[in-house]
């Protein structure tokens, strides 16, 4: 995972700072943006191994972020992985999430050995 560059997008503090000190000793650089707005601004502006993201949050949800998300990559020609990020746990949640065009999902609270185990999925590490 070192070196992955990697966009968080959660609007919770707590949260943030749990995933980052869990992804920071493993060398993952980590953007943050504390909504859907914020994340597809950083998007224009640089490219991602990875997007973590919050399915609730105010200004823009997770999925409204994706969809916009998807268009700039569509224009781009171009695909970053992107992995929901919620408390619920239900296979409607993820269906939903898959719908919405994200490649993956994990529910909170943040486990590094899912997170691991979501990057062999996507192909990210090995």
């Amino acid at each position: 995972m070192n070196g992955l560059q990697l966009l968080l997008v959660e609007d919770n503090f707590l949260n943030q700072k749990l995933i980052f000190l869990n992804l920071n000793r493993y060398g993952v650089v980590i953007d943050v943006a504390n909504n859907g707005a914020d994340a597809v601004e950083k998007v224009r502006e640089k490219k991602y191994d990875l997007i973590l993201m919050d399915l609730m949050m105010p200004i823009m949800d997770g999925f409204a972020a994706t969809k916009a998300i998807r268009e700039i990559e569509s224009e781009k020609g171009m695909h970053t992985p992107i992995v929901g990020l919620t408390a619920n746990n239900f296979d409607a949640d993820r269906e939903k999430c898959l719908s919405a065009g994200m490649d993956e999902y994990m529910t909170k609270p943040f486990d590094i050995e899912v997170f691991k185990d979501t990057l062999r999925v996507l192909g990210i590490v090995s």
